[in-house]
């Protein structure tokens, strides 16, 4: 008599995947946007794979905000370990329809918030495309994309050349920044920290002070915004931002303490004038969809809540 063993449960990296890009946005709709699939499809693969599992390994909280369970953080490093080493063993042995080198330009501050999630995923579904970042301020960005140093440059709405075509990425408001430990923002006249007078957030907030008559003085500068963090977080001025990364000992400050509103401003995408391709075309195509799943509705919650 031949006995015969039980075939084992597997994994499906597909379900896997799902999971672990809901896991790091906490959302279904950004992860459904990632992968071009419908939110419903996206619920049904985690379902699956927690059928598969016999535990929970998400739940939706309070205004459908995404947690992980602790069998669900058990996975995660677990899963990203194995869909590494799926995807090296198919790339292996699939040659990479794009490969070359494709140089970006970017304010500092946005390669430290925006760029290290998108520049990951883009590198593992384009593994043999190098992506070199040159780091620069949005005033000194256009004159190296349009002399071809660059092919690609993320830029601050304000600074692109008059005539260039340019793609929005995202729209926001600016927000006034001071320290979590002092209130500078309570001294008159203001003390500012800016990144150089000609700075398109420093003439807006210049403008909005002008504007209400306040008092200020601009006490620091530097090359880069990432560079006003330090005199704020000391309590010796406020800065200006884009509330999308802060450093530990900075906070956004409130409509209510005293200092005027900021109009919103834009991020854009400029191609230069002989781009390397088609390594460009796919890192702009890649950029552009990030950014566009990044600003998906489920920040409000009622998308999560009614799925």
């Amino acid at each position: 008599m031949v006995m015969t063993m039980p075939t084992p449960l597997s994994l499906d990296p597909d379900l896997l995947r799902a999971f672990v890009l809901i896991a790091e946005g906490r959302s279904f709709t950004r992860a459904a946007a990632l992968v071009g699939r419908t939110q419903s499809a996206i619920s049904m693969q985690v379902k699956r794979l927690e059928e598969l599992l016999g535990e929970p390994v998400l739940e939706r909280g309070r205004g459908g905000k995404v947690e992980l369970t602790p069998h669900g953080e058990y996975l995660l490093s677990r899963a990203r370990s194995i869909l590494a080493l799926n995807d090296e063993v198919i790339g292996t042995f699939r040659a990479p329809a794009i490969a070359g080198r494709v140089r970006l330009g970017t304010p500092d501050d946005y390669a430290l918030s925006h760029l290290p999630p998108v520049l990951a995923r883009f590198a593992e579904t384009h593994p043999a495309v190098e992506v070199e970042v040159l780091c620069a301020p949005s005033g000194e960005l256009p004159g190296r994309l349009m002399a071809g140093d660059l092919d690609l440059t993320l830029l601050s709405e304000g600074h692109q050349p008059a005539d260039w075509p340019a793609t929005p990425l995202w729209r926001g408001p600016l927000v006034w920044i001071t320290s979590t430990r002092h209130a500078p923002h309570r001294k008159n006249p203001l003390p500012l920290a800016v990144a150089r007078r000609d700075c398109a957030w420093a003439r807006q907030a210049i403008a909005a002070l002008d504007a209400e008559g306040r008092e200020y003085r601009v006490a620091y500068s530097s090359a880069s915004q990432v560079g006003t963090h330090a005199p704020v977080m000391a309590g010796l001025a406020v800065t200006i931002s884009a509330l999308t990364w802060l450093p530990p000992g900075l906070r956004p400050m409130r409509a209510d303490e005293g200092l005027p509103r900021l109009p919103d401003f834009g991020i854009l995408l400029l191609k230069g004038p002989h781009p390397h391709q088609p390594v460009t075309d796919a890192l702009a195509t890649h950029i552009e969809e990030s950014y566009r799943a990044d600003s998906a509705p489920e920040r409000t919650g009622t998308v999560e809540a009614a799925e």
